[in-house]
């Protein structure tokens, strides 16, 4: 595995070939530390790509082509080694092709290119997914990034709060105890955007927030200012943090997909908030992480 590293005046972040994953995100002028260490005692990862799938699928299973598929939760990209494509000064990028392992699990042929940008206060995440195929590709795709908080020495989780660019509540799908989605539906009220982060606000597991109910997600302090602050054009995201551990950080992922309903029995290409491109195309989708 290989790290790189790139920074301009005011930021720095490393990235692994493995899983071409964001380890770190820092801020020079104070040395703040935003992204999780990925202590396995709580959650062994920092910031994994989902993809081909995200989420779960119903009795760890899929269909497609007549055939039924094993599939662990969020794909198989997080677990591979990517090939360095570039890297300049301020960008890099990353890929992944399927071969010969991978055909044997998801019977599609892709290109899954990461891109990572500095900005000039943070990093923007570029995903491009393309179909060298002949055939159509039916894919997910979606972030996992985990963010330290609290942020400040002396502090708790408790102590601060999620805005988001919403109106004056969110609904967010219930999950299962296996990690699928339900009929049901949690609704959390906003003052002025701003959620409030309490001991059980995890303990269903990941708050589900589907159709564009907000492009904004920031971690804030007591007094509502942001420390860091996610965009996204994504349909869905999924706010997490393990439950009832106490875990030192919260994961804000911008998802193209979502893990199966319960019972789902139907074919790869109907599963709910999938996307598909034709043989010789490209999909492109990036989100921005800002400090």
């Amino acid at each position: 595995m290989a790290v790189y590293t790139l920074k301009n005046e005011l930021i720095s972040i490393r990235v692994a070939s493995h899983g071409a994953e964001l380890k770190s995100l820092r801020k020079l002028s104070t040395g703040t530390e935003y992204m999780w260490k990925a202590d396995p005692a709580f959650w062994g990862r920092t910031s994994p790509v989902l993809f081909p799938f995200v989420g779960g699928v119903n009795d760890k299973e899929y269909r497609t082509k007549g055939k039924t598929y094993p599939m662990s939760q969020h794909g198989f990209a997080r677990d591979m080694e990517f090939a360095l494509l570039s890297q300049t000064e301020d960008e890099i990028w990353l890929e992944l092709k399927s071969g010969e392992e991978t055909l044997q699990k998801y019977p599609y042929e892709f290109v899954l290119k990461l891109g990572y940008k500095l900005l000039e206060d943070g990093v923007e995440v570029l995903w491009q997914v393309e179909n060298p195929g002949k055939e159509e590709l039916p894919f997910s795709i979606g972030g996992h990034p985990a963010f330290n908080c609290p942020i400040e020495e002396g502090k708790k989780q408790t102590d601060y709060q999620i805005y988001l660019d919403a109106e004056n509540e969110i609904v967010s799908t219930r999950l299962s105890g296996s990690g699928l989605a339900t009929d049901e539906k949690d609704r959390y009220s906003l003052n002025n955007g701003f959620l409030k982060i309490t001991e059980d606000l995890f303990d269903k597991d990941a708050l589900v927030i589907e159709h564009n109910q907000a492009g904004k997600a920031a971690l804030c302090t007591a007094d509502g200012t942001p420390y860091l602050t996610v965009t996204m054009e994504a349909p869905l995201f999924g706010i997490w943090s393990p439950p009832r551990k106490n875990a030192p950080f919260i994961c804000i992922e911008p998802w193209y997909g979502r893990c199966d309903h319960e019972g789902f029995d139907g074919e790869l290409k109907d599963r709910e908030w999938g996307n598909s491109i034709l043989p010789g195309q490209v999909w492109k989708a990036s989100y921005q992480i800002r400090v």
